[in-house]
Order: C-alpha cells, then sequence, then structure tokens
C-alpha cells in the first residue's frame, strides 16, 4: 500500500521541524504591539491592535503547480493560493481585508501572467479582499517552474476571537462540502495516477472527469458563508480540513474527542486515488479532506441553522460528529483525539 510519506511528504516530520525552527524564536517586542498569545498554535497568527488583533496567514499552492504546469493551465492555481490562506484566517473569527502575493518563476510568458492574473482576480472577489502589493522574482538557478504565495491580513475584535475553548460535550460537528482534492495530498495523487497508474494528465477517470479537471479544480473558498454564520450565530469553534484531514480539529481545544461519525460519501476523486494506489483508509483520511473541507462547531439546536446558511451559498452541509469527553476505542479510554468512524472501524487522528 502507498502512503503520504512514499510520496515524500512526512507530516509528524513537518510536525518535528515546526518545532524545532520555532523553538529558536524568543524575541518579543516590549511595548503594546503584542502577539495574541490566546491565539497561538491555532489556524492563524495575530498581534494586538487597540481593541482589534491584526491577523496575518501565509501559505501557496504547493505541488499542484505542477499539476498546473503538466495541463498548462495556471488560471485555478492563484484561487487555491487564496483559499488556503483566508480559509484559515476565519477559523479565528476574522475577516480577510488583503492580500499580498508573491510570485518566484524560472521563466514566464505573458500568456501565463494573465491566466495567473485571472484566477487572482476570481480569488479575491470570491473572498472580498484587496490585492494591495506584491513581489514577483526570476530565478533560474533556484527556482524550476513557477511558484506562487500569499499572505492574507484579517482584523477581528478582540471580544470576537473564537478560539474553540467553548467547545464542550455534546456539541456537534458541521462539515462543508469540499468541492474535491482542494490544494493538499497533490504528491501522493500525482505519485498514485502519474508513477502507479502510469496515467496521462488528460486521461479520463471512471466517472467522467479528467485527472486535470479533477486536481484542478480550485479549493472552495468558505469565507461569506462563514462569516455569516459566526453573525448570526454562536460558532464555538472552526477548522479548515487540509493537510492532515481531521486531526487540524485538535487545534481548537485540546481537551475533548472529536468523534467523526456520520460522514457522507467521499467524492470521487478520493475514491479514485484509494483504488488505483492501493491506499489504506487510515492513509486516506491523514492526507485528505475526503470530501469535508471545512468544520463549524456549534450547540446541537444551532446545527440547522448553519446548514441553511452553508445551503444559501450553494454548499452542501452535514452533521458529521460530535463533541465527547472521552471515548473507547479498543478498550482504551480516549480523550484528546479525534476519531474517523469509518466502515465500522474506528480511525485514530493525532
Amino acid at each position: 500500500m502507498v502512503s503520504y510519506k512514499d510520496a515524500g511528504v512526512d507530516i509528524y516530520k513537518e510536525d518535528k521541524i515546526i518545532k524545532a525552527l520555532v523553538s529558536q524564536i524568543t524575541f518579543k517586542r516590549t511595548d503594546s504591539i503584542k502577539p495574541a498569545e490566546e491565539l497561538k498554535g491555532h489556524y492563524a497568527g495575530a498581534i494586538e491592535f487597540g481593541d482589534y488583533y491584526l491577523v496575518l496567514c501565509t501559505d501557496g499552492v504547493g505541488s499542484k503547480m505542477i499539476v498546473a504546469e503538466m495541463a498548462n493551465k495556471f488560471d485555478t492555481v492563484p484561487i487555491d493560493m487564496i483559499a488556503m490562506n483566508v480559509n484559515d484566517a476565519i477559523c479565528i473569527g476574522a475577516e480577510p481585508v488583503a492580500l499580498v502575493d508573491y510570485m518566484a518563476v524560472e521563466d514566464i510568458n505573458e500568456d501565463i501572467a494573465r491566466q495567473i492574473g485571472k484566477g487572482l482576480n476570481k480569488g479575491l472577489k470570491e473572498s472580498n479582499i484587496n490585492l494591495i502589493g506584491g513581489e514577483t522574482a526570476t530565478l533560474p538557478d533556484m527556482v524550476k517552474g513557477i511558484d506562487i504565495a500569499g499572505t492574507v491580513l484579517a482584523i477581528v475584535k478582540k471580544d470576537e476571537v473564537i478560539s474553540g475553548n467553548d467547545v464542550k460535550k455534546g456539541d456537534v460537528i458541521i462539515g462543508l462540502r469540499s468541492s474535491g482534492i482542494h490544494s493538499n495530498g497533490l504528491s501522493l495523487a500525482r505519485k498514485v495516477f502519474f508513477d502507479i497508474g502510469k496515467m496521462d494528465i488528460n486521461d479520463e477517470l471512471s466517472h467522467g472527469k479528467t485527472i486535470a479537471e479533477e486536481l484542478l479544480t480550485p479549493t472552495r473558498i468558505y469565507v461569506k458563508p462563514v462569516l455569516e454564520m459566526i453573525k448570526k450565530i454562536d460558532v464555538k469553534g472552526l477548522a479548515h480540513i487540509t493537510g492532515g484531514g481531521f486531526r487540524k480539529l485538535i487545534r481548537l481545544n485540546k481537551n475533548v474527542v472529536y468523534l467523526i461519525n456520520n460522514l457522507p460519501e467521499p467524492l470521487p476523486i478520493f475514491k479514485e486515488i484509494q483504488r488505483i494506489g492501493n491506499v489504506s483508509d487510515e492513509e486516506m483520511f491523514k492526507t485528505f479532506n475526503m470530501g469535508i473541507g471545512f468544520c463549524i462547531v456549534v450547540d446541537k439546536e444551532d446545527a440547522e441553522k448553519v446548514i441553511e446558511i452553508a445551503n444559501h451559498h450553494n454548499i452542501p452541509a452535514y452533521i458529521i460528529g460530535k463533541i465527547e469527553d472521552e471515548i473507547e476505542v479498543n478498550g482504551k479510554k480516549i480523550n484528546n483525539k479525534v476519531v474517523v468512524e469509518y466502515k465500522n472501524k474506528k480511525i485514530m487522528m493525532e
């Protein structure tokens, strides 16, 4: 069975690398402009700014750009870059307002630049943010192809931050449908389709779409529905489901169990990856979003309101799980974990 690690990505090693890096950073300003300590380790970093937090997120497209180069189609990947940033920012209740981007290239022509500009414009519109600056660097000795990254600025009042601290037993987890693979797990997907399956980028999959169509479907942007939910509902926790899958929920509150026991059918792209690559259920859930791109934790009585707002924005939504203090897995009491029930077995994610 092939794994994400076999494709060159070890998410647990990445965790260790981040810890090693952060352990060496001890400097902090001594004036009133301080980091928001309550959000340490959350989806977005923030600094105090009067009654507000200024929130910053930074991310890129990752190896999805390799697929764009294979297909010679670049107008969707900028949407992914924006989505990966703004979807993180809203996880603490912040409203994204501005973007600066960075594009490093080996070489580029005007047609590709126009495609990238088109995608940037669409992502900005879907997120309701302004592009206020950026940088383009031609680095033929360093970069092979094109890489795009960006940093988003968001704002939130200090007393309106959603940290996840209020998440408790009895709350429910609402899952918002993803548009597909989004921008995570592409190294494993490429290994499955092109190395194991020996397929071409334009080959058609069993459900009628080509590999290019599936892999280049842009990451869904959840900004507008989630901000509407925050205004109308007492939202307790928000999670962007990216690399590592549902284990990201642990960032919200480390004192509870997130039991995912009512998932909708995985999207066709994930079934194809699993079938062709003979990938285990555990590896699939630890690598991909499996059809759920964003989670909202609320009181049970607010669940239908969340689903209604999502549906109004043409996003399918489902109650996919609940919060427990602890559960039993293989005769052991489990807490501070995400547990996914799938095909009559429990998959622990930590």
